[in-house]
Parts: C-alpha cells; structure tokens; sequence
C-alpha cells in the first residue's frame, strides 16, 4: 500500500529529500506515485506536519 500526502502538506521538501526512489512530486500539496512508492515511511518520518499516510 503506497503512501498518501494530505491537506497539511507545506511544501517544504522534506519528504522529496528523503524518499529513495523519487516517488514524490512537488506542488502544492506535494503528490507520491503510487506505482513508485515502496511503502518504506521514510517520507512520514521526515515530514514535520504528519502529511504523509499509509493509504
């Protein structure tokens, strides 16, 4: 199950640093690819508003 980006993204890149296969694409809020996401959570522990969720 891929990860998810919701409403309280701020856009501050956090996630893009840390995820290892390049799966998130930036805007506003940020997006990850659900067919690139390995589902690792590297993403939702580098996040400081708790944007990223298991789907």
């Amino acid at each position: 199950m891929a990860y998810v980006i919701n409403d309280s993204c701020i856009a501050c890149g956090a996630c893009v640093a840390e995820c290892p296969v390049d799966a998130i694409a930036e805007g506003e809020p940020y997006t990850i690819d659900g067919d690139t996401c390995i589902d690792c959570g590297a993403c939702a522990s580098a996040c400081p508003v708790d944007a990223p969720n298991e789907a």
